[in-house]
């Protein structure tokens, strides 16, 4: 699961916006990483006026994303760096064209320790985990023992 939060200054994104950049990010998943659609979650935390600090100063201009991939993890540097200018491409509109200033960073959990609805997510590319993009939620199912 790729679980974002996105901390920004209060009224930054309009509810339409959000729902543009949560599409836009959701895309980024199910085009590139090829995770179903119901794994991606955004949530957007609403900073009130000097809140957000950066070297020491109050900036009520500055986006700040924190990600956590689980469902996908790894891949080359060049592979990291790619999808990382892809991540910054899909954010130019809504952060960097708006003279924003803005910060993100990835961190990858160990699969082992996600579950979705109780379930352990079935393995990538399977033909569970392709059941699951279909109906775009978790179906239960029987894990193999290892």
């Amino acid at each position: 699961m790729p679980y974002w939060e996105i901390f920004a200054p209060e009224n930054a994104f309009t509810p339409s916006e959000r729902e543009q950049l949560s599409e836009a990010i959701t895309s980024l998943y199910v085009d590139i990483v090829d995770v179903p659609k119901f794994y991606v979650v955004v949530l957007f935390k609403d900073m009130p006026a000097s809140s957000m600090y950066v070297g020491g100063k109050a900036n009520d201009n500055f986006v700040r994303i924190r990600v956590d991939h689980i469902a996908r993890n790894g891949g080359t540097a060049e592979e990291r760096a790619l999808f990382m200018s892809i991540i910054e491409d899909k954010l130019a509109p809504f952060i960097k064209e708006r003279g924003r200033d803005w910060e993100i960073h990835i961190d990858e959990t160990p699969l082992d320790l996600w579950r979705t609805q109780g379930l352990i997510p079935p393995p990538a590319l399977s033909d569970m985990e392709k059941l699951w993009a279909k109906e775009n939620r978790p179906i239960p199912y029987e894990v193999a023992a290892s």
